[in-house]
């Protein structure tokens, strides 16, 4: 699974470990978050994020 990266704070959405802090469950893919998902830093919308290949 691919990593993405926060375009406004540089934080990293790494599917292995999900999101535990907003009950995001390790193994959930960047594709399978909410539209309205946001960073966990900074609160950017997921539509800033890109893949980090």
């Amino acid at each position: 699974m691919t990593t993405h990266v926060c375009s406004v704070c540089g934080y990293v959405y790494d599917p292995q470990e999900g999101d535990p802090d907003n009950d995001i469950a390790p193994g959930t893919a960047f594709e399978s978050l909410a539209d309205d998902w946001e960073c966990p830093v900074c609160g950017a919308d997921k539509e800033e994020f890109e893949p980090n290949e």
